[in-house]
């Protein structure tokens, strides 16, 4: 497989949201890194946070599929965000890509997209065509009832279900989905003071006791370090990509 010098846009639906870029690298890819981004769910953040990550994969071997999907302020939030993450993941099906081995990396609210994910064959709505083999959540938000709690992203929660958490929101957080098939690593920021490190310690240790593979890395720094390429906590997270 030759490698592609630039990404490739491929739309998944017909929203301006709903689109996804791919690149390869040279020869055979080890598998896909389906890319998510964060932001909180919000309009304001796109996928070109993802970008620097995409091409850092692509140098490992990896191909990458930075996706983009509607966000609380441009037709978005629960569950039209989840279902433009399963039809993104599903997009890939048919292609001439190993997808045997699709991980989910996402950071922030990308974090909880990407261990969402993982579960969404679970439900009817969201029937999978192509399986995540494991997944790396970035300072993910986990538990979003926790989140809610804890007022993360000025209210980020409540604006991405559209009001508190209740009963039936657990199809859409990734805490009421343990356990999962496949293996959940997480890599936090020792200082984060966005997304506090207890959510991805909550989340390993109810997966683990559950019987789930999981498990959390504490990186030095804080939020964004973990999407940096230039530092060594992204070459932790490659070799924890590179390890699932």
């Amino acid at each position: 497989m030759s490698s592609d010098p630039e990404p490739r846009r491929i739309a998944y639906g017909d929203d301006p949201s709903q689109f996804g870029e791919l690149s390869l690298p040279s020869g055979t890819p080890k598998g896909v890194v389906v890319v998510i981004h964060g932001g909180f769910w919000k309009a304001a953040y796109d996928l070109s946070l993802g970008r620097p990550l995409a091409e850092s994969l692509v140098e490992h071997g990896w191909a990458a599929w930075n996706i983009e999907y509607r966000r609380v302020g441009n037709g978005g939030g629960a569950p039209y965000t989840l279902d433009d993450v399963a039809s993104a993941i599903d997009a890939l099906h048919g292609r001439d890509l190993p997808l045997d081995r699709v991980v989910a990396l996402g950071h922030s609210a990308g974090g909880h997209l990407a261990t969402w994910a993982a579960s969404r064959g679970r439900f009817d709505r969201w029937r999978t065509k192509v399986d995540l083999s494991g997944v790396v959540s970035q300072a993910g938000v986990l538990d979003l009832w926790a989140a809610y709690d804890d007022h993360l992203g000025g209210g980020a929660v409540e604006a991405f279900l559209g009001h508190p958490p209740g009963p039936g929101d657990a199809s859409a957080d990734p805490m009421h989905q343990v356990p999962l098939e496949v293996p959940v690593h997480c890599v936090h920021g020792v200082d984060d003071d966005t997304v506090p490190l207890s959510q991805s310690h909550a989340y390993v240790r109810a997966a683990t006791e559950a019987g789930a593979r999981a498990d959390v890395t504490e990186m030095p720094g804080g939020h964004f370090e973990v999407i940096d390429p230039t530092t060594e906590v992204w070459t932790q997270i490659v070799g924890a990509v590179d390890g699932l």
